[in-house]
């Protein structure tokens, strides 16, 4: 379980923001709708949305860790509890507010962590693939198993799976709607970094931590240039790529990382 920090932020009663490291430079967004396992309900969609947004705004992160305070689970994904009370008119309001919180993960401008622990189903499973790279430790179970219960994955599942595994074994994934054990997962792709256990969070701090130690406008421009490059075609991405080279290229983060590494220092980013 996360401890408790003083530099903490909340939004809504279900999701705090909390800072780490010198400057502050990783945001840690924390899950905790505990009684519900984080269930996505239409309140803690708005609640992720929130912090999200906050996070993106601030240029001083460098870095974002996305995880629980759940012991037994990062996300179990929609309040289905919720859903049963809904009309079809109900239904249909609430779809652009929850998918608002998994395009709020998508868009976060900077390198974003996902540490799972415990289950990662459905929404909470797309909460993570929504994230550049997943940490999860040996209890992680993920999987999207929306079509058991007459649905499909809506938060980016059917985009996101397949990009990571490829087109069949997203396709069996989803179709079957199987759960998938940590250690299977980390050698399907569905997680990239397996951690011993209970140790999915500090490695995932950690991890954000090296990665915030590099230029801030280096880490945003890369990142949109990984995900703007997505499907492209190689001459498309290409450009795509000399895009973000040419606004990194002759900005003050470059002279100050050449100018560090021939002083043989560290750099001190000055945006």
């Amino acid at each position: 379980m996360a401890e408790a920090t003083a530099a903490e932020e909340r939004f809504g009663e279900w999701v705090a923001v909390r800072r780490h490291g010198d400057g502050g430079h990783v945001a840690e967004l924390v899950l905790d709708r505990v009684k519900a396992m984080n269930a996505v309900s239409t309140e803690m969609a708005r609640c992720v949305t929130a912090a999200c947004q906050a996070v993106a705004a601030d240029h001083g992160v460098r870095a974002v860790v996305l995880s629980s305070t759940h012991d037994r689970a990062f996300c179990v994904g929609a309040d289905l509890k919720e859903r049963n009370s809904f009309s079809d008119a109900d239904l249909g309001r609430q779809r652009p507010v929850t998918r608002a919180a998994y395009t709020a993960v998508l868009d976060l401008p900077v390198p974003a962590i996902a540490a799972v622990h415990g289950f990662a189903l459905g929404g909470g499973f797309e909460l993570a693939l929504s994230c550049d790279v997943i940490v999860a430790d040996p209890t992680a179970v993920v999987g999207l198993p929306e079509v058991s219960v007459g649905v499909i994955p809506g938060g980016g599942g059917t985009q996101l799976l397949p990009r990571r595994v490829g087109a069949a074994k997203a396709a069996e994934l989803i179709f079957t709607a199987r759960r998938v054990a940590a250690v299977e997962a980390h050698a399907l792709g569905l997680i990239d970094v397996l951690t011993d256990p209970g140790l999915a969070r500090e490695e995932a701090l950690a991890l954000a931590g090296r990665i915030a130690a590099n230029s801030p406008v280096g880490l945003r421009a890369a990142k949109r240039a990984l995900r703007l490059g997505q499907g492209l075609g190689l001459r498309e991405g290409l450009e795509v790529e000399d895009g973000a080279w040419r606004e990194v290229a002759f900005s003050a983060d470059r002279a100050e990382g050449v100018a560090a590494f021939n002083e043989k220092r560290r750099p001190v980013w000055p945006s």
